[in-house]
């Protein structure tokens, strides 16, 4: 395994990790979740992403659950949350960043993770109507109380981050750490375009997300949508309609060029995003062992993209593109 530094912070990430959306809770239950994060914890994996709203709170119980039955030394591993969404519909409990929502939110997660503090905590989404400052504030106080260790922000705009980043700076704040963002070959321009200038000036560290765009690049949807995989879950048939039919064919065509290099379509999806010097680890997602097994061996592809290889790789991806713009 490859240790990342998360951006200029001294902490190290594992280049792959392992994230509980979607599965936990729904598809995991706690001895598999146990069994999966044992799996990846040897083989190096010492990151694992969660949320307050990821099955309403059940994933970060499963994960806590989890953790206790393995009893790992704390200082081995890392854990996030994150916050915006809420558990309950009160004008204070939901869709907001406001000062008294996060400082019952980060109590309650670490109550259902079982945790004294988690390494990371992420402003979910970005919050229009509680001022910037608050926000800041609040997330610098939960990190300065030792309940996290680093803040960040998952889906924000560069000009929201650096905004941030510039109140923290002039007030003397800890400062937001990292980003979550959606990161693979079908979308790409937030991390190689709009947040350029932000990791030489502000250091800012990359979690990446969704690496095989909701398991679309895994080459699975080629000849249909298979009973069990995500497009067929209840709830997700919004995913249907983000991916249509170019997009299905193209992902497919990942097929030969990841053959010739001795992995998969998941693996070279996975890898790709690696390959980013930005990217200080990418979030994989695993319902099975064997498909952890998989995710993980993607690692051994990193090395074999050369620039040739990278070329093909976009070359076989722009009808997607162009799909994705229409």
């Amino acid at each position: 395994m490859e240790y990342r530094r998360l951006g200029n912070a001294g902490v190290k990430v594992s280049a792959l990790s392992l994230g509980s959306w979607v599965t936990y809770g729904s598809q995991v239950d706690v001895a598999a979740a146990a069994d999966m994060m044992a799996a990846a914890y040897d083989r190096g994996v010492n990151f694992f992403d969660n949320a307050e709203n990821y099955a309403a709170g059940r994933s970060e119980e499963i994960m806590g659950a989890a953790l206790k039955r393995l009893g790992w030394r704390r200082a081995s591993y890392l854990v996030s949350t994150k916050f915006y969404w809420g558990l309950a519909d009160g004008p204070n409990e939901k869709n907001t960043l406001n000062r008294k929502y996060l400082m019952q939110a980060i109590d309650g997660s670490l109550a259902r993770l079982g945790l004294d503090y988690v390494d990371l905590v992420y402003c979910h989404r970005p919050d229009p109507d509680t001022p910037m400052e608050e926000t800041v504030w609040a997330m610098s106080d939960i990190v300065a109380s030792g309940r996290a260790l680093y803040w960040g922000t998952s889906e924000w705009s560069a000009e929201q981050i650096r905004q941030a980043w510039e109140i923290a700076d002039r007030r003397n704040l800890r400062k937001p750490q990292m980003e979550q963002p959606q990161y693979s070959l079908l979308f790409r321009d937030k991390v190689e375009k709009e947040f350029g200038r932000l990791y030489g000036d502000i250091g800012l560290g990359l979690t990446t997300w969704s690496p095989l765009a909701s398991g679309v690049l895994s080459g699975k949807y080629a000849k249909g949508i298979p009973d069990g995989s995500r497009l067929a879950l209840p709830g997700y048939g919004w995913l249907k309609e983000r991916y249509p039919e170019p997009v299905l064919r193209a992902a497919a065509a990942l097929g030969p060029i990841a053959r010739e290099l001795g992995g998969t379509p998941a693996q070279l999806a996975i890898a790709w995003c690696a390959r980013n010097p930005n990217v200080s680890t990418v979030i994989t997602g695993a319902s099975r062992p064997a498909q952890l097994e998989e995710n993980l061996g993607a690692l051994e592809l990193v090395p074999k993209l050369t620039g040739e290889v990278m070329a093909r790789i976009d070359e076989a991806m722009a009808p997607a593109a162009s799909a994705m713009r229409d």
